[in-house]
């Protein structure tokens, strides 16, 4: 159970830079990719120093199969009578509204949370996002790894029904209010991002499966991976700063970003780029708005030297690519 704990009397003032509130969020899903779907939701809302205020949970009627079943245990029978996403939007809002969203591994919640708004074409009252993983680095905190249960068993927290997001965003409230405390204590920055809400979004283009196809723990209507022709042209190294793209270039992309990811990959081929999955010595750009955050791909850039530009000034290069030479290749 949470319980308020006495905040013990500190020499140091807890930091006026610190937010006013924060949302613990947990959603589980029907997969990881752009086109999956939030199954269910939970938020716990606490105060600036990190008691609990309330928590809220819902389960989510995706409107296609349920995805892996076996890791959730949400089948499709449990989730039909469910509501859908735009029914319980604005309840969810209401729990995020002027808050610092707190998840583990924020990003991909938060992405899951963007799109799914940008489905319903409303947009999340939420600005900035922590991520506990991120917090744990910056305090330094002796884990085996990154997973929520090492963080919880650093502070002793028990775990009672992992991947279910009421539980585990109970557990993470719980891990989060020592390691805000702790952070306060020491006044140590805390890693905030900025909640891009995406700007554009466009339906994929591969009908949703009937329900009649459903399968409770199968796979049915799951999508393959989006499959790329190869980029004709030849890589002519990397960016230079303060000059133009040129076709062949080999970019990656980390974060999330205002414009929905595929999209923004899209115009990137369009424009005769080369879309990297994975940061190498041969990339040429990476793109990201999080420049300080601690994915593989912007570690492995600080180590290559790969220039890094966030999307905005991406977007602007992306007007005027350089043709390839006529006699590359």
């Amino acid at each position: 159970m949470l319980e308020d704990r006495p905040t013990v009397a500190s020499a140091a003032p807890w930091p006026t830079a610190y937010p006013k509130g924060y949302a613990v969020v947990d959603v589980e899903t029907t997969g990881l990719s752009r086109d999956d779907r939030i199954i269910s939701a939970a938020v716990y809302r606490l105060d600036a120093q990190g008691a609990v205020e309330d928590h809220w949970y819902t389960l989510v009627n995706p409107e296609r199969d349920p995805g892996p079943v076996w890791i959730h245990g949400l089948t499709t029978d449990v989730l039909r009578a469910a509501p859908l996403f735009p029914d319980i939007a604005e309840e969810f809002a209401a729990r995020l509204d002027g808050r610092v969203l707190v998840a583990h591994n924020a990003v991909f919640d938060w992405s899951m949370i963007a799109r799914e708004y940008a489905r319903a074409r409303l947009t999340v009252p939420v600005r900035q996002r922590l991520c506990t993983i991120a917090l744990s680095k910056e305090l330094g905190l002796p884990l085996p790894n990154h997973k929520l249960e090492s963080l919880a068993a650093h502070f002793g927290v028990v775990q009672e029904r992992a991947h279910h997001a009421l539980d585990d965003a109970r557990v993470l409230a719980e891990a989060f209010l020592p390691s805000l405390r702790a952070a306060a204590a020491g006044n140590v920055r805390l890693p905030l991002l900025e909640c891009r809400p995406l700007t554009e979004w466009s339906e994929p283009a591969v009908p949703r499966q009937p329900e009649s196809s459903y399968r409770g723990g199968g796979a049915a209507g799951w999508r393959p991976s989006r499959k790329r022709p190869a980029c004709p042209y030849p890589n002519p190294g990397r960016y230079e700063p303060g000059k133009p793209l040129k076709q062949g270039m080999r970019v990656a992309f980390s974060g999330d970003t205002s414009v929905d990811r595929e999209l923004l990959e899209d115009r990137a081929v369009e424009a005769g780029l080369h879309v990297a999955t994975s940061l190498s010595r041969l990339t040429s750009l990476l793109v990201t708005n999080d420049p300080d955050s601690y994915t593989s791909k912007v570690v492995k850039a600080k180590q290559f030297g790969t220039p890094v530009m966030d999307e905005a000034a991406f977007g602007q290069l992306l007007q005027s690519v350089q043709a390839a030479d006529a006699t590359d290749g």
